[in-house]
């Protein structure tokens, strides 16, 4: 069943009736295909106009909802002849992040992104999408082989934040955050960086250091969670919608202060609703911006990468 979110109580009750009537219908010779369309056309425009309206914290809600496409559903639906590759060949391999090369629209890439698992052992495996210092030192690894061989990145951003853990503190969280940003920074091949989800402090920073920054239409990117900011300026976590709102965290904030490069419509009610709708759209505006960087020499994307940064905030 489909899990609604708190604002999406209407169009749930209008839902459910429609699979009331439908079930209604299969046991009986009753033609209720009138009052179904009617109600279809009312949940339609319900579900539109409540996605049309929705404050900051409304679309961080969006941004987790649990039946949203991760990483492993954007590989079946966009990307073709994936050959993961594990291991930062120093530690271990971290499920947290994963990479491979791949094939989009018959264009060699290596793609690099968070996973945060669908059920409960998925997430537990992939630790909810918040890498370890061993997950981004094989993201450096990947774009590594990645310049070496002259193939663009794609890295597709889904994280709450970088793994807290005292061990990954003993192994330099840190350091190895500062160094995949600095490797993105560094590439001499186009990079695409989408943020599909979460992007969360510089957990997601640390992969979306990159020539065009992507982001869904219901996605998030910020510095901290609404939470962790409330807690922080009002002792409390019942602020989060109110810092949400602060933080200008939703992809039409960050287009208007340059953070981001491009936003990516959803389908209606968000990408939850519609998995290969929503993969279809990203994997487009990739292939189109791919497209648009390849013009460019090593050089001049360096150039170009070094001068987007540092305009940022003047």
């Amino acid at each position: 069943m489909m899990v609604y979110l708190e604002f999406e109580k209407p169009v749930a009750a209008l839902e459910a009736r429609i699979i009331e009537l439908q079930d209604a219908a299969r046991e009986s010779d009753v033609d209720v295909s009138a009052e179904i369309g009617k109600l279809r056309a009312k949940a339609d425009k319900q579900l539109k106009d409540t996605y049309a309206n929705l404050t900051a914290w409304q679309k961080t809600q969006v941004a987790r909802h649990p039946e949203r496409p991760h990483f492993k559903h954007f590989i079946e639906a966009m990307f073709e002849d994936f050959m993961p590759l594990a291991g930062d060949r120093a530690f271990g391999d971290d499920q947290a992040i994963i990479g491979g090369l791949a094939r989009l629209n018959g264009r060699r890439v290596m793609v690099i992104g968070h996973e945060k698992g669908d059920d409960t052992q998925s997430r537990l495996r992939h630790n909810f999408g918040m890498g370890k210092p061993e997950g981004y030192r094989k993201a450096i690894r990947l774009m590594e082989l990645a310049d070496r061989f002259g193939i663009p990145v794609v890295s597709l951003v889904d994280t709450s934040g970088a793994f807290p853990g005292i061990q990954a503190e003993e192994r330099g969280q840190a350091e190895a955050i500062a160094r995949s940003t600095e490797k993105c920074l560094a590439l001499g091949v186009p990079m695409i960086a989408c943020i599909v989800g979460e992007g969360g402090s510089g957990g997601a920073v640390a992969l979306a250091a990159a020539d065009r920054v992507l982001m869904f239409e219901y996605a998030v990117y910020s510095v901290i969670s609404p939470e962790g900011c409330a807690s922080i300026l009002w002792r409390t976590g019942d602020k989060a919608a109110d810092a949400a709102q602060a933080m200008k965290m939703t992809a039409d904030d960050l287009k208007a202060l340059g953070i981001i490069d491009r936003i990516v419509k959803e389908p209606m009610g968000g990408a939850h609703r519609d998995h290969a709708l929503a993969a279809a759209s990203l994997g487009k505006a990739i292939d189109e911006e791919i497209a648009a960087l390849s013009a460019f020499s090593s050089k001049e994307l360096l150039q170009q990468r070094r001068a987007k940064f540092l305009a940022m905030g003047a």
